[in-house]
């Protein structure tokens, strides 16, 4: 993917905070005893998840993130682009399967269509 042309869609930075807020929060509690300090995994988990999960779309498809998998997604493998019920964006694939586009809400939609360089069918 060329940095040029590709088009990036994360989760809110504000994720970030309230992850290290919760880990100086769940720090006192993970020093009492020790069998308590995997309680610092979750928030280091969320803080993780918050840096690594979203979207890339570039001329050649769309790479979706999670925290420890990430997709790659041709155009031609997307038949469309929908929004679901809550409004975030999903991907309806030539195979039948819907592919839920981490990060990206329907009114990004415009901009993911641009990154591919094409008109999409609907």
């Amino acid at each position: 993917m060329s940095s040029a042309d590709l088009v990036r869609f994360r989760h809110s930075q504000a994720i970030w905070v309230a992850a290290i807020i919760a880990f100086l929060g769940a720090l006192p509690l993970a020093s009492v005893r020790w069998f308590l300090t995997p309680i610092l995994l979750i928030p280091v988990a969320i803080g993780v998840w918050s840096w690594r999960a979203g979207t890339d779309a570039d001329g050649t498809g769309l790479r979706v993130r999670a925290l420890f998998a990430q997709r790659r997604i041709g155009w031609p493998e997307v038949r469309e682009l929908a929004g679901d019920e809550q409004g975030r964006a999903v991907a309806l694939l030539t195979d039948g399967r819907r592919t839920p586009l981490p990060a990206v809400r329907v009114a990004d939609l415009p901009r993911l269509v641009a990154a591919s360089g094409r008109n999409l069918d609907r």
